[in-house]
């Protein structure tokens, strides 16, 4: 660096040459074709750039079209989602109330059955004692028989594994009382009403008075009034005398209105009859029966068929045999008592 105040002459400097002519130098159109070369590139560039802009911001315009179309979907699905847990919601209350009146249905159907298994075992018991019943007081074998069966008709509807043991018991007696000989107490009551009723109709073999005749029978108004006043004195004088042909043994002599004592004391003897067979007396029966039979034999014609009819059927049924040495329902009750207190302690 030179210092300002010091001349360049002073300075030892060889002398410079003189430039020489010359050409001129390519480079400027070098230059000028390579700025025309870069405008073009420039210029393409910028367009491609500008094409590139527009594909972008199209896409961009499209993307963008398609996020808010997805957001519209989103939306959309939202509300369609949250319609849905709405709906869902009130399909879990619908479900939760169905469970509770499942619940309270279910609840209301066992008290149901429990019920009405009470009230069939009630109806078992009831049936159970009948039989008993009718078996000691009455020693009615068929409806006893008709009870137990209504019993276990009743259980084997119920069908439950818990009566098993009460329908064996019933079954058991069941077979007892079948075993025993029938008696028709029935039949043999009806066929003592009938002769009852036939009391009144049979022909005495001795009578307080003889039988009226259609003469005595006649109307008084067809007659003239001294015929009338004879007739009455006529009979009046034939009630005093009785003449009467026995041609067997004699009969007793029965007085007037003895006839109906005689009638109503063997109705008696047959009631009582009809009695002891409901009491299964065997000896009273048939004592009653041969006191009634001897009546017959020895007030009554004997040769009305009527008569006959009666004495053969008093005959026939002193043959009967009534009494029976009827059976108890221990173990159906036993059985009933434990169901019942197995009831009891659940």
């Amino acid at each position: 660096m030179m210092p300002e105040n010091e001349n360049p002459s002073s300075l030892n400097l060889p002398p410079v040459p003189l430039p020489r002519a010359k050409r001129p130098s390519p480079w400027p159109f070098v230059a000028l074709a390579a700025l025309a070369l870069a405008g073009w590139q420039w210029f393409d560039t910028h367009q491609k750039l500008q094409d590139v802009e527009q594909q972008v911001s199209q896409k961009l315009a499209d993307f963008d079209t398609g996020n808010k179309e997805d957001r519209g979907a989103q939306k959309q699905s939202r509300e369609q989602v949250e319609a849905l847990q709405a709906h869902l919601g009130t399909i879990d209350g619908k479900i939760a109330e169905f469970q509770a009146r499942s619940d309270n249905l279910q609840a209301l159907y066992q008290d149901v059955a429990r019920s009405r298994e009470e009230l069939a075992l009630i109806e078992v018991e009831q049936a159970i004692t009948l039989a008993g019943q009718q078996l000691q007081l009455a020693g009615n074998l068929p409806v006893a028989v008709l009870a137990l069966q209504a019993a276990d008709a009743q259980l084997a509807r119920l069908d439950r594994p818990a009566h098993l043991p009460l329908r064996k018991a019933l079954a058991k007696d069941l077979a007892r009382l079948k075993a025993l000989p029938f008696v028709d107490m029935a039949g043999i009551s009806l066929r003592l009403e009938q002769v009852l009723v036939g009391i009144d109709k049979l022909p005495l073999a001795s009578y307080g008075r003889p039988e009226k005749t259609a003469e005595n029978q006649m109307p008084a108004a067809d007659q003239a009034w001294w015929q009338r006043t004879g007739r009455a004195i006529w009979q009046e004088v034939k009630g005093l005398i009785r003449i009467q042909r026995f041609d067997h043994d004699e009969a007793p002599l029965l007085a007037p209105g003895q006839s109906y004592l005689l009638r109503e004391n063997l109705k008696l003897r047959l009631l009582n009859a009809r009695l002891a067979l409901f009491a299964r007396d065997q000896w009273t029966f048939q004592n009653e029966l041969k006191v009634a039979q001897d009546m017959l034999a020895r007030h009554f014609v004997p040769n009305d068929k009527a008569v006959t009819a009666a004495r053969a059927a008093l005959r026939q049924m002193m043959a009967s045999e009534i009494k029976i040495d009827l059976p108890t329902l221990t173990d159906s009750q036993a059985a009933l008592r434990s169901l019942r207190q197995g009831k009891e302690k659940q």
